[in-house]
Order: C-alpha cells, then sequence, then structure tokens
C-alpha cells in the first residue's frame, strides 16, 4: 500500500520551507546593503580649526630651542618653544594608516625650493601636461616627455637620525580637511615659512596618533 503523507504534515513542512526562504532572503539583503557612506569632504573640512600663531612665543623662538609635534589623530601640528605653543596647525598627512610613519624624527634637510623625484607631471618640450598626477613607480612617459615632480615649497626631510634620508617630510600642500597625502606632512602656504625658518638640521620632530 502506498503511503501518503497526512494533510497536517504537509502544512507543517511547507511552513517551515517558507520560513527558512524568508530568513534567507533576510540574510541577503543585509548582507547586500551598501557601505556606509564617507562624510562629505566639505563636512571634514569645517572640523579643522584655522592656524593659531602666537606671537609673544613665536619672537622668542630659535632654531635651537624648537620643536615640532605632528598628532594624526587630530590632523595638527605644532611649533613648540621650549614647550610653549607657537604654530598650531591644521596639516594633511598620509591618506591610508602608517603612510606617514609615528616615532621620533630630526629634520635632516632643508629645501624651500624642493620637487619630488617621485609625483608629478609629464610635460612636453613646451612645458606643456601631456598626462598629470603620475607616479615615476608606475607611470611610463609618452613618447617626447619628460618629468616634472610636484613642487614641495619649504620642504622639511625628516628622519631617524642625520644620515636617514627617508622620503617623508613637511611642506606646503593642498589641505582637503582630513589625511589625503602619499606620506609627506602638509602644510598650509602661510604657515611652512614660519615653521621653516626656525627650525634646522637636528631640530626634534614627534609623530604620534
Amino acid at each position: 500500500m502506498r503511503y501518503f503523507p497526512s494533510s497536517s504534515r504537509v502544512t507543517h513542512t511547507l511552513a517551515a520551507g517558507l520560513i527558512a526562504l524568508c530568513c534567507s532572503n533576510s540574510a541577503l539583503a543585509q548582507t547586500s546593503q551598501p557601505p556606509k557612506k564617507q562624510k562629505p569632504a566639505a563636512d571634514l573640512i569645517k572640523k579643522q580649526a584655522r592656524p593659531r600663531v602666537v606671537p609673544r612665543v613665536l619672537d622668542r623662538a630659535t632654531p635651537a630651542a624648537t620643536r615640532i609635534l605632528v598628532k594624526l589623530g587630530d590632523q595638527r601640528a605644532l611649533l613648540l618653544v621650549e614647550n610653549e605653543i607657537a604654530i598650531d596647525t591644521p596639516i594633511s598627512s598620509g591618506k591610508r594608516a602608517g603612510m606617514t610613519p609615528k616615532g621620533d624624527f630630526v629634520v635632516v634637510q632643508k629645501n624651500n625650493d624642493h620637487r619630488s623625484n617621485i609625483y608629478g607631471n609629464y610635460v612636453n618640450g613646451s612645458g606643456q601636461v601631456v598626462r598629470g598626477g603620475v607616479s615615476t613607480r608606475i607611470d611610463s612617459a609618452p613618447s617626447g616627455t619628460v618629468f616634472r615632480g610636484a613642487p614641495m615649497k619649504y620642504f622639511l626631510r625628516i628622519g631617524k637620525t642625520l644620515d636617514d634620508y627617508s622620503a617623508i617630510g613637511l611642506h606646503v600642500g593642498h589641505l582637503p580637511g582630513y589625511p589625503a597625502s602619499h606620506g609627506c606632512i602638509r602644510l598650509p602656504d602661510d604657515i611652512a615659512p614660519l615653521i621653516y625658518d626656525r627650525v634646522q638640521r637636528g631640530t626634534p620632530v614627534t609623530i604620534q596618533d
């Protein structure tokens, strides 16, 4: 004799199947939700206070008495004169964690008209940009062009020791209100020369969270 399941058992089986299907669809909907968007740059920019210069302290600044403190979490840099704040300025550091190293450094080189040997543009014989925003590490030069490095005015190269010529430094650059550089610490164009003129080779630089 052929066995036929009762209507009650069929009903329970169908109900269980529908519940499993609904749970599966719900989980799929949760995992397919788009990720949260980063806050607009304009909102982040508003959070950066303008540079603050304290003339009373800055007037006492000598290369032998200054040091630089960079706070990555706050996106600020301080020029300190005997532990008093002479300058408190917004910055823009490395766009990814670790691109701007943390620790204790010293100024190893000063160059007020420095250009990058990695980032810049490929230009033709007339100086016109043929390909902009390139990296010599990954971008080849179009035929008939030469590389022109991006300007890094008032460049202060830093390293672990005076013989450590790393690629990281402080210089004039665009500040969008959040970390955006390739590792260097960008400064406002009116603040960079104030710091540049008051430090020397060997000036301590601390970079922290």
